[in-house]
């Protein structure tokens, strides 16, 4: 199953920031950039591009019980980018605006990685940065414009009290995403 952990914002913030990405999509008359659409907004916290389908129970459960040991986290989304960077991007990205939220999803990303390769998923290694995906091109571009655009967002400030994991089904246009697990954060397992 190709999955990944996220953390889900809630509808509000995301019309929020659609309103934001709306004249920026509306601005890309030579259709260079694929906008994400609302309901795939989502920040990743790791990445699995194959998790044995017999295992997905006892990871859901991992991450249940990692996640009653954490707390709810504030955040807000802004600080805007491009991957691989701004002068030849595949990617663009808003992040978050507050230094420590960002260093404290990098370590729940480091934990729930280790958690998915234990329960043998294919996990993907790459460098973690706290970020959700606005748009994608096929090719390299320069995108010095866009990101400057998009790097005066700055979203409501919303509570992160449950980690989701979810099912990417990969098929003709857009994936569908399905939420199999949400983990609360705070609370003691359900037994």
């Amino acid at each position: 199953m190709r999955a990944f952990f996220a953390v889900l914002p809630p509808p509000e913030v995301l019309d929020h920031l659609a309103a934001h990405l709306e004249p920026r999509r509306d601005a890309d008359t030579d259709r260079t950039w694929r906008w994400t659409r609302v309901p795939h907004l989502h920040l990743t916290l790791a990445f699995l591009g194959d998790l044995p389908e017999h295992r997905e129970d006892e990871l859901a459960a991992s991450a249940t019980e990692w996640a009653s040991r954490r707390q709810p986290v504030r955040m807000q989304w802004g600080r805007a980018g491009a991957f691989p960077d701004p002068g030849a991007a595949k990617v663009m990205w808003i992040g978050v605006t507050d230094d420590a939220v960002a260093r404290e999803l990098a370590s729940w990303s480091r934990a729930l990685r280790d958690l998915s390769s234990h329960a043998g998923a294919d996990v993907d290694g790459q460098r973690f940065t706290a970020h959700v995906t606005v748009a994608r091109s096929p090719r390299r571009v320069k995108a010095g414009r866009w990101v400057q655009s998009l790097d005066a967002y700055e979203s409501p400030e919303f509570l992160i009290d449950e980690v989701a994991l979810v099912e990417s089904h990969l098929g003709e246009g857009s994936p569908r995403y399905e939420i199999r697990h949400t983990s609360p954060l705070g609370s003691s397992p359900k037994r």
